[in-house]
């Protein structure tokens, strides 16, 4: 016959539960309390956006690699458009 065990099982651990030191954060003064954003907030988004994209723009057309692609498409404007005419002389 087998004998029993003599290792002892390890006692449980006696623990508490202990609240967050951290209160919630409040939401963001753009936002309301269920994180919907306000219409002045995305308005400003916007315009941010809006004026990023002219600046960047502008500092593109002020580069010579900005001038080479504007040449280029106006290269290809010219050549698509005596293509066209070479088309609509061609159908009489």
């Amino acid at each position: 016959m087998t004998e029993p065990s003599k290792e002892r099982t390890p006692e449980p651990i006696e623990a508490e539960i202990v609240p967050d030191a951290t209160p919630p954060a409040p939401p963001a003064p753009d936002y309301d309390e269920h994180g919907v954003p306000s219409l002045d907030h995305l308005r400003d988004k916007i315009e941010s956006r809006y004026a990023t994209s002219l600046g960047m723009t502008e500092l593109a057309e002020g580069t010579a690699a900005g001038r080479s692609v504007e040449e280029q498409e106006a290269e290809r404007a010219a050549k698509a458009k005596a293509k066209l005419e070479e088309l609509r002389r061609s159908l009489g």
